[in-house]
């Protein structure tokens, strides 16, 4: 029988951002108290899980949130950059409102292909890179299991990817809350499902930005 692998991609904890920035790949925007209760939430969820490789974005939120894992499970963390936010010519901007964006005519040309998406990195290059790391994670943990901290956008393509269906989407739409796992199983190399779960659900206090 072929062995069975789990590659499970984890969403970041809460950020602190009171001013509602779209912050993408910035610096310095690291978990809030409530954030590190969410990681540290999850890791005593699957501390009894058969996890033997641990990889992050290199981005503090998400080392942040790899932490308590790291000391769970007594692993060192693998910095992936492929686990990276999407690039977003928003990153930076406060949002506000959701549509702000949306309704001001300086950024009307960022917008003509939401297929591609025009306004930041294309949805196949998000499947391409995540597809790879998902690949070395599965080589590196192959008949165990490991955790990868990653961000919703690029957690979410893969899934959409993973599962057939299209990669243009609805951000309202996506199944991939704070600190979520979105778990791939492989029977061999061959993908045999795809799990969701959100063990840290109940400390979630309010809707957070889009893609963070």
């Amino acid at each position: 029988m072929a062995e069975t692998t789990v590659v499970h991609l984890l969403r970041h904890g809460e950020v602190h951002n009171p001013a509602n920035v779209l912050y993408g790949r910035l610096p310095d925007y690291h978990l809030s108290d409530n954030g590190r209760q969410m990681a540290e939430t999850v890791a005593k969820t699957v501390a009894g899980r058969d996890v033997t490789a641990l990889f992050s974005s290199p981005l503090e939120r998400a080392q942040e949130t790899a932490a308590p894992f790291a000391e769970t499970f007594h692993l060192e963390v693998t910095v992936d950059e492929r686990l990276i936010e999407a690039e977003n010519i928003f990153e930076g901007l406060s949002l506000g409102r959701g549509d702000t964006l949306f309704r001001n005519p300086r950024f009307y040309r960022y917008l003509w292909n939401p297929l591609r998406p025009s306004w930041g990195e294309r949805y196949t290059h998000l499947v391409s890179r995540m597809r790879a790391a998902i690949d070395a994670a599965r080589e590196a943990a192959r008949g165990h299991e490991a955790i990868m901290v990653s961000h919703q956008l690029p957690i979410w393509t893969i899934r959409l990817a993973a599962e057939g269906r299209r990669l243009p989407h609805d951000p309202r739409r996506r199944q991939c809350g704070l600190a979520s796992l979105t778990s791939f199983s492989f029977e061999g190399d061959r993908l045999i499902g795809v799990g969701y779960s959100e063990p840290a659900a109940s400390l979630v206090k309010r809707p957070t930005v889009p893609g963070a």
